[in-house]
């Protein structure tokens, strides 16, 4: 047995492979010989009788008989008492399986984890194939994926009408329609390090959802969607700045996970439960119990340099709701002991929960899901007067209305169509002066600008004709211009498609449409800045002239 005691041995050495109680987990060496191991082999060719064992000399070369050696580690006869890769405890491991209970890190995976998603939409009933861009497989197509963009058809907005021709300035507030995976990584360029606070109510990923993308997201395609874009939030965050995300319960555990890992579990600050409605008990299309609030989670980019602000509410607002309250709770629970007409203002935790949440809910706005009030108590929490806040799921525009009457300057991303134009004609209002939400406490009278711009669109041109197209001769109109545009993906040449043209007449008119959307090539669905002044993009002067301002290129 002095073979085994060598081998023993001389794996005992190497601290990689030792685990509790100095114990030789053989998983860990036997994937270190699998991978071929430089240290491994070389304790292994320096012991005599080992090298004899398992390498076989061929010419001058010694080769590593793998197969024996794992063979011989995964006998019986060799540390037949030695303890398994979990080492016979109970418990999560960690990615070189050492116990989270001491290691204290955990990361959550899933397929596709390694990918970037673009997730490419403009119309809620669009069904588009996405692409999985490995990172290590693929660094090209995910540079060119997240490259800097230009920035088309940009308009300024005032409440006394719309300027064109236009450049923009560091005060300027910036509506931009596209992908915001894509508009995220071109904003890291002016203000990585500057935004002060992030709110975004993302799709939730459920049956109901009004977010059509594609269909509904399976976890692992979810996730992989978020994690893309809040490693880019983050980056986006100033030191002191804290993010908001607001979920229901189809993914705001999972989500609280990435999170710890994209920001950090020391930098979870809060989970915020946000009631949406007052109905309670049951309800008779429910089966049990009735949701009626949402998850928001709140963290940090650094917990220790994180900026947050108490602010109190101040007695008047609420006088009637706490005269009410106090018919229902003692004088001193309300207003926490003190006398009412002594008191200046009061903490919100002063009063009870539900008296609180009515306070918060009684405004002149459709009481939804994104309530002014609730995004405005965000926003005092952690910004002052001029500070930057951001929304990458802009939706109906509450973000920025929000930020809008609070005197902040705000950047609103919005891909779908529709609601690109809800909070254009939103925003506008609040220029003219609008008065709901939170306007009469802000005292809003209208007033300030905003931009509106557009990540300059090459291949998606083609994906709306496509959508839009009627007949078959229409789809191959489209077709035949992505390939003498060179819009094609790249291992696909027109001699392929001469060849089987007969088989694509034969299509029914949605089997050509959503072949030729495979075909197209999704990496071209934006102009890049690199292009800009490559003729065969046709970028008009307004466009780069807009673009340069902003990237501040001459």
């Amino acid at each position: 047995m002095k073979f085994l005691d060598e081998l023993e041995k001389v794996l005992s050495s190497d601290k990689r492979f030792i685990g509790e109680d100095n114990q030789i987990i053989k998983t860990k060496v036997s994937d270190a010989a699998r991978s071929n191991d430089g240290e491994l082999l070389k304790a292994l060719f320096k012991n005599k009788l080992l090298k004899e064992v398992f390498f076989t000399k061929v010419d001058d070369i010694y080769v590593f008989d793998k197969n024996k050696f794992v063979w011989v580690l995964e006998s019986k006869e060799f540390l037949p008492d030695s303890y398994t890769m979990y080492k016979n405890k109970i418990g999560l491991v960690d990615a070189i399986n050492n116990m989270i209970s001491k290691q204290q890190d955990v990361s959550l995976v899933w397929p596709y984890k390694d990918c970037v998603l673009e997730g490419g939409q403009t119309k809620e009933d669009q069904k588009r194939d996405e692409i999985f861009y490995n990172e290590t497989l693929a660094p090209d197509q995910v540079n060119r994926l997240l490259a800097l963009k230009v920035l088309g058809n940009a308009k300024r907005y005032t409440k006394d009408g719309v300027e064109e021709d236009i450049e923009f300035n560091e005060h300027d507030n910036l509506i931009i329609k596209g992908n915001n995976l894509l508009a995220l990584s071109s904003l890291l360029e002016r203000y990585e390090g500057q935004v002060k606070c992030i709110y975004i109510d993302p799709p939730y990923n459920t049956s109901t959802d009004s977010f059509g993308y594609n269909d509904n997201f399976n976890r692992s395609t979810w996730l992989t969607f978020m994690k893309n874009r809040l490693k880019l939030a983050r980056k986006l965050l100033s030191e002191d700045g804290a993010i908001y995300v607001q979920l229901d319960y189809h993914q705001a555990h999972y989500c609280k996970v990435l999170m710890d890992e994209v920001f950090g579990e020391d930098n979870f600050e809060r989970e915020i439960i946000w009631r949406i409605g007052w109905i309670s008990g049951y309800k008779s299309v429910d089966n049990n119990w009735i949701r009626n609030h949402d998850t928001i989670l709140f963290y940090s980019k650094d917990n220790k340099r994180l900026r947050f602000i108490k602010n109190y509410i101040l007695k008047n607002e609420f006088k009637e709701i706490a005269k009410s309250e106090a018919e229902r709770y003692p004088i001193e629970d309300v207003w926490n002991g003190n006398e009412y007409d002594n008191l200046n203002s009061i903490a919100i935790t002063s009063f009870s929960g539900e008296t609180v949440s009515k306070m918060l809910e009684k405004s002149d706005e459709v009481k939804g899901q994104k309530s002014e009030k609730l995004i405005e108590r965000i926003f005092k929490a952690h910004t002052t007067k001029g500070d930057l806040v951001m929304d990458f799921f802009l939706g109906s525009g509450t973000t920025a209305a929000v930020a809008h009457k609070m005197g902040l300057r705000y950047i609103g991303i919005e891909q779908l169509d529709k609601h690109i134009d809800i909070s254009l004609r939103r925003l506008n209002k609040v220029l003219l002066g609008e008065q709901s939400g939170i306007s009469k406490k802000h005292d809003w009278k209208g007033g300030g600008s905003f931009i509106y711009c557009e990540l300059l669109e090459d291949n998606e041109n083609l994906v709306n004709e496509l959508e839009d197209a009627k007949d078959s001769k229409a789809v191959k109109e489209i077709l035949n211009k992505a390939i003498d545009n060179g819009k094609l993906i790249p291992s696909i040449l027109p001699s392929d498609l001469k060849n089987t043209e007969e088989e694509f007449n034969n299509l029914s008119l949605d089997e050509q449409k959503n072949l030729v959307m495979e075909l197209l090539n999704k990496n071209k669905l934006y102009v890049n800045l690199s292009d800009m002044d490559d003729e065969d993009y046709d970028v008009n002067e307004a466009d780069k002239k807009f673009t340069r301002s902003f990237y501040n290129k001459e």
